[in-house]
């Protein structure tokens, strides 16, 4: 991992007289996954929603790739793929035809859409379904073609917000996979979760999120030994040490 690729200075949002997310700041290095990690409601998504140039921040601002999300937030869009939480698929349409659509959506011509489209449902392991249509789809699937539809265009960062949410150990599995595959190809990825496991399997360092403001942030094995044995104590113990509530409330 070497220098910053996306750097968050100072966000604000707030939505009427809730403050969603409050003086929020960290850096991630290229190459690296980060994960924002906290319970429903803490600002996560409506910070991705932020650096995804999908919602105006009130104040602050996101240099992604050496580019302002205020001032560029055109050139920022061309160097990033959102996975967002809810699934954005066709389901009349099949796999291929969902990502040869959005790869249009980004940008690319008939061809090349169609090129990417077969290499990131390999990548996925879903070329033998390639042809199927999305509704019949288990929701492991599912996530998983959503998660290729985020490689379209071949963005260099990656925002995946809860991206095995609701799916079966099985298929989370095979998606952690798949991500730390995206990783040794030089992708940079922000991850959010509010599963423990996977922040601590997964991610170089977490920033703990609460109330819309960063409460801590460090590498797991850090977080944990600021209250005891890394090897005994779990993320979700370092949540409740900070805020006195689970992370999964």
């Amino acid at each position: 991992m070497t220098g910053a690729y996306l750097e968050v200075i100072d966000l604000h949002r707030s939505f009427n007289d809730f403050k969603a997310v409050n003086g929020v700041s960290f850096t991630v290095s290229s190459g690296e996954i980060f994960g924002l990690l906290g319970p429903n409601g803490a600002g996560k998504t409506t910070t991705i929603r932020m650096l995804s140039t999908v919602l105006e921040p009130d104040s602050g601002d996101i240099i992604i790739g050496g580019y302002s999300v205020k001032k560029d937030a055109g050139k920022v869009r061309e160097l990033i793929g959102v996975c967002p939480q809810e699934l954005a698929l066709y389901e009349e349409l099949s796999a291929l035809d969902n990502m040869v659509f959005f790869g249009r959506m980004v940008g690319l011509d008939g061809k090349a859409a169609r090129e990417q489209a077969l290499a990131n449902l390999q990548l996925m392991g879903l070329h033998n379904r390639l042809k199927g249509k999305v509704a019949k789809f288990s929701g492991g699937m599912k996530r998983r073609v959503n998660l290729a539809i985020a490689l379209m265009g071949d963005p260099q960062m990656l925002f995946l917000d809860e991206p095995t949410a609701g799916i079966d150990p099985q298929s989370r599995h095979r998606i952690y996979d798949n991500i730390l595959g995206l990783q040794q190809k030089g992708k940079t990825i922000l991850y959010t979760t509010h599963y423990i496991e996977e922040a601590d399997r997964l991610c170089q360092r977490v920033a703990i999120i609460d109330g819309g403001t960063i409460i801590a942030l460090d590498t797991p094995h850090n977080l944990k030994a600021q209250i005891g044995d890394p090897e005994r104590v779990t993320l979700e113990d370092v949540f409740l040490n900070l805020t006195g509530r689970s992370l999964r409330e």
